[in-house]
């Protein structure tokens, strides 16, 4: 039996790099110990807008194991309006 494990998020905005923004990644800071955060890749993060939106997307990636910082990429590109919002991240 496999126990799911739920932690919460912050989108800190989108991925940008150079002269482009890469607007189906988003940096997500997560609220956890830091030995975790490696293992969020391949989680499922969940984000809800105010009007009952849901977007669904993927962590790919570390970003930054200082600061607890992972890439997520969503389809669809979740809106500007969620960057500062909390989301769910499921193992």
């Amino acid at each position: 039996m496999s126990t799911v494990s739920k932690f919460v998020g912050v989108v800190k905005g989108y991925r940008r790099g150079g002269a482009r923004q890469y607007n189906n990644q988003v940096l997500v800071q997560v609220f956890t110990d830091p030995k975790a955060v490696g293992g969020l890749v391949g989680a499922k993060v969940i984000a809800r807008d105010a009007h009952g939106n849901v977007y669904r997307g993927r962590v790919v990636k570390v970003h930054s194991f200082k600061n607890y910082v992972v890439v997520a990429r969503f389809k669809p590109n979740i809106p500007g309006q969620l960057i500062g919002s909390h989301v769910e991240i499921v193992v």
